[in-house]
């Protein structure tokens, strides 16, 4: 295993020739117009690979920072018709063998962006750039295992006697925005839970009117998301050290990612209210008819009147409200407890590696090396877990 590991890096460091150097290039390469127009014909939105949100997450996001892309274009060489955001496996999970890994866009979705006027050939392009970057294997996280952009690279690898192999999978919570959003939630929650949260609605309004609110423009945005990164930061995730703004590179990917999103009406913050008192707000993306429910702040001064759901449900009336919207993805984690009962739409993300060659032992490397690593964080995460408690 250490001889072909050592042949295989022995082979990626040979492949770094003007090719390679064009299959696998700088973010910062891809041309921004290029970018915007191929997201708006994706085969499927993902609002966490537009331009502005992804740009800034590489720009200074802890962790997260100076991704590579791989980008697609026509026969022309013209029109870009792909992209996938990628970063080394060495540099995801210290693994010293010759994979790319989805770059991490902070939100929990990495499905590449594919023209939908062509997502066969674009797939089967980004396949060969990855080849060309010197790369064996491509290991897609969080991906929509039944998405269009994983079903056009399924076929293109079947075109070339591949086939990808599922690593990990988990069921996510969604949002069908095209019911009426009264009988969704008394569907989803039944009357005897929706009167329990009318009535602590009702004790909230004794602090003053509860409002909610939606911040859309450039110059309503800015103050709205202060007013989410100090309920961020004062809840569980501040002392846990994980909010935005108490790491100063996400504090400056957030800053510059929402007011950009916002010039292109695709970034709302919305805030739920007491009187003057904002108690819960949360961030939410847009991408072509798809809404993507990044974070969530709440001042849990308040938490006997659940304002997290109660924002919730006001976000659900609004999104089925708009005719703009079709879907949203709670970008959650599996069986999370308070997006789960109220958005009952569910569907499959997993992590898929996708092999480049037919008959390679560096695959089964990959694979195997990948599978141990995800049974080792799964382990130190189940103790952290059990240290908390």
């Amino acid at each position: 295993m250490v001889d072909i590991a050592q042949q295989a890096a022995i082979h990626a460091a040979s492949a770094r020739d003007a090719g390679a150097a064009r299959a696998r290039i700088p973010l910062t390469a891809i041309d921004p117009g290029q970018w915007r127009a191929l997201a708006q014909r994706a085969v499927e939105p993902n609002g966490y690979y537009l331009p502005a949100w992804e740009l800034a997450v590489s720009a200074t996001a802890r962790g997260r920072s100076n991704a590579s892309a791989l980008p697609a274009f026509d026969g022309s060489s013209t029109r870009l018709i792909g992209l996938m955001p990628v970063i080394s496996l060495w540099r995801a999970w210290k693994i010293p063998l010759p994979a790319l890994v989805s770059a991490h866009p902070y939100g929990t979705l990495c499905s590449p962006l594919i023209d939908r006027d062509a997502p066969i050939e674009a797939a089967r392009r980004l396949l060969q750039q990855a080849r060309e970057a010197g790369a064996h294997a491509l290991v897609l996280t969080d991906v929509a295992l039944d998405g269009a952009a994983m079903n056009s690279l399924k076929q293109a690898l079947d075109r070339d006697g591949l086939r990808p192999r599922v690593l990990s999978s988990y069921i996510r919570a969604s949002l069908d925005a095209t019911q009426d959003g009264e009988t969704l939630l008394r569907d989803a929650l039944g009357a005897k839970k929706l009167k329990e949260l009318r009535r602590q609605r009702h004790r909230l309004e004794e602090h003053g009117p509860v409002v909610f609110e939606v911040a859309r423009k450039p110059d309503e945005i800015g103050p709205a998301l202060e007013t989410f990164l100090r309920l961020e930061a004062g809840g569980w995730k501040g002392k846990r050290g994980t909010a935005l703004v108490q790491h100063a590179g996400d504090a400056t990917f957030i800053r510059r990612a929402v007011p950009a999103l916002a010039e292109t009406a695709q970034c709302e913050i919305v805030t739920l209210r007491a009187g003057t008192t904002p108690v819960a707000a949360g961030i939410v993306l847009r991408h072509q008819d798809r809404a993507f429910f990044f974070k969530l702040g709440v001042d849990e001064h308040f938490a006997k009147y659940s304002p997290g759901v109660q924002l919730t449900l006001e976000l659900t009336r609004h999104l089925c409200a708009d005719p703009a919207i079709a879907s949203a993805d709670s970008t959650a984690s599996a069986d999370h407890p308070m997006i789960n009962p109220i958005w009952r739409g569910r569907f499959a993300i997993g992590e898929v590696l996708l092999p480049l060659r037919r008959y390679d032992p560096v695959v089964t490397l990959v694979h195997a090396a990948v599978a141990a690593h995800g049974i080792a964080y799964a382990t130190a995460r189940r103790a952290v877990r059990l240290l908390r408690e």
